[in-house]
């Protein structure tokens, strides 16, 4: 008998299959500017036809990774992209019917897994001036309630919790024997981070990216830090040879080359800042103070300019519908400060 699992069959899915190339990409959160020519060069010099034909081998990576973070290969597991370590923590530590809880609007795949394996996904909503008070949270952390899933910052409303929101937090995740997930693909660009809860108590797992600051998003890499049983079972749901050896070739010179982490940060948050400075100065309104990203209200129609940059302006944007008090907004990825005046002298000029 042919059968097809009926989750799957019910899943809508968006694909991007959009040609970027040529175009200022300000639409997924990637760091626009990338790499100097001169990096990539240094970093494909070490390239030979062995490493081409064998299969990816994580053991040293992990180590200077582990290393970087002060902990040992134990306590990390490598994966595709931290969305393949979110989709393995969903099916490891939730079980059909199960119940997950995670604010919205966030990243899309939280729901899209949880989703996909009959899971079901509890909305979180931020009020009207995008606030989200831990309260709303609390509330729905129930016995039944299998994963919690936050964001630091949140993707797409930048909004960070304190050490003492995130301790209440998971108080009432313990007391209700409930495991949390922490995505911090967008840390770098806030300096509070909960790794260090996830490397030294049971439960709790991190997942971050090389996809934002370091640019590696054509690469994929990404990993899961927490307890060693926990990554352990994470692990076991990983495909063999999972990791990509392109991707952890210029992750470990980037991790290696000394200051340019710093660097790299440095430039990225002032190019937002400039954008912000620039925002107020002719009378925009936005949202998003932590992360690579804005939301921006438009003075037009939102989704007449995204079209209109995209064809007349060769920068890609997005819009979204109602976000809170704001409305209609463009979603701008932020970065370097020349790629940001070339949106806004283009904004300017769509909006005149």
């Amino acid at each position: 008998m042919y059968v097809l699992d009926p989750n799957l069959a019910s899943l809508d899915r968006i694909f991007d299959q959009n040609k970027r190339e040529g175009y200022l990409r300000l639409d997924l959160n990637e760091n626009p500017g990338g790499f100097s020519q001169e990096f990539i060069d240094k970093v494909l010099s070490q390239v030979n036809p062995e490493f081409i034909s064998q299969y990816p081998e994580t053991l040293e990576f992990t180590e200077i990774l582990a290393d970087y973070l002060g902990t040992d290969i134990e306590h990390l597991c490598l994966v595709n992209g931290s969305s393949e370590g979110i989709r393995q923590i969903i099916k490891a530590y939730t079980l059909p019917g199960g119940r997950i809880v995670g604010v919205t609007p966030t990243y899309a795949m939280f729901e899209v897994y949880s989703e996909m394996y009959g899971r079901t996904f509890v909305p979180v909503h931020y009020t009207e001036d995008l606030k989200m008070p831990i309260d709303r949270i609390l509330e729905q952390l129930t016995p039944d309630t299998q994963l919690l899933i936050l964001c630091q910052p949140n993707n797409p409303l930048g909004n960070v919790y304190t050490e003492e929101e995130f301790q209440t937090i998971l108080d009432a995740a313990d007391a209700n024997e409930i495991t949390v997930l922490v995505d911090e693909a967008y840390h770098y660009f806030y300096p509070g981070t909960f790794i260090n809860v996830a490397l030294n108590r049971e439960h709790v797992f991190v997942t971050r990216t090389f996809s934002k600051l370091f640019g590696l998003a054509g690469c994929r890499l990404g990993y899961v830090a927490g307890w060693p049983e926990g990554v352990a079972m994470v692990q076991k749901l990983c495909t063999p040879h999972n990791v990509n050896a392109f991707a952890m070739l210029f992750a470990k010179n980037i991790i290696q080359t000394p200051g340019m982490i710093e660097e790299m940060v440095e430039k990225q948050v002032a190019g937002k800042h400039h954008l912000m400075d620039m925002l107020e100065q002719h009378g925009y309104e936005y949202n998003g103070s932590e992360g690579n990203f804005l939301f921006i209200k438009p003075k037009t129609d939102a989704k007449e300019i995204v079209a209109r940059m995209k064809a007349e302006k060769g920068i890609l944007i997005k819009s979204y519908p109602q976000v809170g008090k704001l409305g209609d907004c463009l979603r701008v990825s932020t970065g370097e400060a020349v790629y940001m005046d070339r949106f806004m002298e283009a904004l300017l000029e769509l909006e005149a």
